[in-house]
């Protein structure tokens, strides 16, 4: 979805029922290291945008949709409530290594409870774009809304009601066929382009 109907806010119950079912997504030992930034206000939204958009992206193409959306959620991360989690007795690595993790299981996971979100936007008949903000933004995204330093964000979720126009120029790319990207007990077919 990159295109929304401004006049048409989401549901205080609809935004309630995205929260909660992004808190109940699966973490790493159950560590929960996640936080959610949750952004109705016209002014909350307005300076998420000033301050996570790149210098003359303004109100043009893709984003102008974009930010009509009335409802705007980040996702952050914390790796710290994994790396103490798993410093506790019952999982013994007392030297809160990352280098132990095969994956950072702090962004996955919160990369989890933003997939409940959109999934819950569906079920609520709402549309919804999971979009990171451009690395180069996000001290200034930090600075605005007073991130704590241990929360990193992973992405940024848009939601509302469709506009009449939605579509995304990136679905004129198509699916990719099953067998390109499903492989039953070996991995058969072309790479991945």
């Amino acid at each position: 979805m990159r295109n929304y109907d401004p006049d048409r806010p989401v549901p205080p119950e609809a935004v309630e029922r995205l929260l909660a079912h992004a808190t109940r997504a699966p973490s790493a030992g159950f560590a929960q290291g996640w936080g959610f930034l949750v952004l109705t206000g016209e002014a909350d939204r307005d300076l998420f945008w000033t301050a996570s958009t790149p210098e003359g992206q303004g109100m043009t193409g893709w984003l102008a949709g974009m930010r009509r959306a009335p409802l705007l959620v980040v996702a952050h991360s914390n790796r710290s409530a994994y790396l103490d989690r798993y410093a506790e007795p019952d999982k013994g690595w007392t030297d809160r290594d990352p280098d132990r993790w095969p994956a950072p299981y702090w962004d996955i996971d919160a990369g989890f409870a933003s997939l409940l979100m959109l999934l819950t936007a569906v079920d609520e008949g709402l549309g919804a774009c999971f979009f990171g903000i451009p690395p180069l933004r996000v001290e200034s995204y930090r600075e605005a809304f007073g991130v704590p330093p241990d929360f990193s964000p992973i992405g940024a979720i848009t939601v509302g009601y469709p506009a009449p126009d939605r579509r995304s120029p990136s679905l004129k790319r198509g699916q990719r066929p099953p067998d390109q990207v499903i492989h039953h007990g070996r991995w058969t077919g072309r790479r991945a382009i």
